[in-house]
């Protein structure tokens, strides 16, 4: 299908010309065919006039746990610690097939109409959030986070039942829906397993060309107790496993240190900022500003909804840009751009997708956000409204992969009643009693 945005403001998310006004972007299939100022010659399927609105990359949310939607705000006021394992462990061990099923379409409806096109998920029951995902239409990085709790001197890939589960995912749906659905490898976190699981996932990582996505010195007190432990940091430990070979996005980063930041630039790790959840938890404020500074790719992430409890990027976009002028004092510490960029291009390429801009033969993850909104009327800058003025209800149309998928209001893969029926009566009490 082809389709014409006309008379749109673009956020293109090109440096040298982020904003291009009364443009034209025309989309054939999956990509961007065209952009620029003039209208393009031929016929459309459709066209779109976007007087009053604003295009820009869809938005990619780099660390969920999306089914955790079914626990949104379940153990508020408590530590990371606390939170995992008096709340959120033993709900998690009730959880079957058709409750993950429920919350995965849950969050990704909330996060579909909130503009965000793909993401990188890390959680159980996958291939059932596998199957959500690619009927849903957005993109997506999926990873098993591997747990080991077991003597790591009895470790085997037979006794770890995420090794089987890396295995099954990676045949069954790596490049499915025509790249719609990646495999990561994933290490859940240093703390929940051991050296010998981190050898065997770095293995299959290195033997298929995984990315791999862990948890990192997400608390004061994970980080130093790795270096009791160990005498090495989180993420310099894992690097000594062969975990890093292919780089990867590592969850968090609140607490790592200047040389962590550059094993990361050097190693092509992407630290994956998640302001609100890090606050909540009181797990402390990543320095995002020195990471930058050492050249660490920074993309954007909610957590999942129990520790946020909102799947909107854009609350995060404006969070990034204004908590590190805060602690540091600096007004120019993360600017608007750099924060857009976290969310879109910067995240896209972690994740080994070509989107996140809008040019000509890029994947076309495009979303609309409607600038007569009275948040966001008048308009001096564009780019200072997207990150200070604008939240997810903004978002009038969400095209994934050359598809719409919502449209001013309306979900055209999900059926939104249903999936709130089998949240309210069959996911909830199966949880929760």
């Amino acid at each position: 299908m082809s389709i014409l945005f006309a008379n749109a403001a673009v956020v293109t998310m090109d440096p040298a010309n982020p904003v291009l006004k009364d443009a034209f972007v025309a989309v054939e299939g999956a990509k961007i065919a065209s952009v620029g100022s003039l209208r393009p010659a031929g016929k459309f399927d459709r066209t779109i006039d976007c007087a009053g609105k604003v295009l820009m990359p869809g938005l990619v949310n780099a660390h969920t746990h999306v089914p955790m939607a079914l626990m949104r705000g379940y153990g508020g006021g408590c530590d990371l610690q606390h939170w995992l394992n008096d709340y959120i462990f033993p709900a998690e061990a009730r959880l079957d097939d058709r409750c993950v099923a429920a919350g995965t379409a849950l969050g990704l409806a909330e996060m579909i109409a909130s503009g965000t096109t793909c993401i990188a998920d890390m959680y159980m029951n996958t291939e059932t959030i596998a199957q959500t995902v690619l009927d849903a239409g957005i993109s997506a990085n999926l990873s098993c986070g591997a747990v080991y709790f077991g003597d790591p001197a009895d470790f085997s890939p037979e006794k770890c039942g995420d090794c089987a589960n890396h295995v099954r995912l990676y045949e069954n749906w790596h490049n499915a829906g025509d790249g719609q659905i990646l495999v990561d490898a994933s290490i859940h976190a240093e703390y929940t397993s051991c050296p010998p699981a981190w050898e065997w996932v770095a293995g299959f990582a290195q033997k298929h060309g995984l990315g791999m996505h862990v948890h990192i010195s997400e608390t004061r007190s994970e980080h130093e107790k790795c270096l009791e432990k160990y005498g090495r940091t989180p993420i310099s430990l894992l690097d000594q496993y062969g975990v890093w070979e292919n780089g990867g996005h590592a969850a968090h980063c609140v607490w790592v240190s200047g040389k962590d930041m550059e094993l990361m630039a050097r190693k092509n790790i992407t630290a994956v900022h998640n302001p609100v959840s890090n606050l909540k938890l009181a797990s402390g404020v990543a320095r995002v500003p020195e990471l930058l500074k050492a050249g660490v790719n920074v993309a954007l992430g909610t957590d999942g909804v129990a520790s946020n409890n909102s799947h909107d990027l854009f609350e995060e976009i404006k969070l990034a840009a204004i908590l590190h002028k805060g602690t540091t004092g600096d007004p120019t510490a993360v600017s608007a751009f750099q924060a857009l960029s976290m969310a879109t291009v910067n995240g896209a390429r972690t994740l080994g997708r070509d989107a996140g801009v809008i040019a000509p033969g890029k994947v076309a993850d495009l979303i609309l956000v409607d600038f007569t909104s009275k948040n966001l009327f008048p308009c001096h800058d564009v780019l200072e409204n997207l990150v200070y003025s604008a939240n997810g209800s903004n978002v009038v149309m969400n095209m994934a992969r050359g598809n719409i998928i919502y449209e001013n209001g309306e979900f055209l893969t999900l059926d939104l009643e249903k999936i709130c029926d089998q949240v309210k009566n069959y996911a909830l009490p199966h949880i929760f009693g």
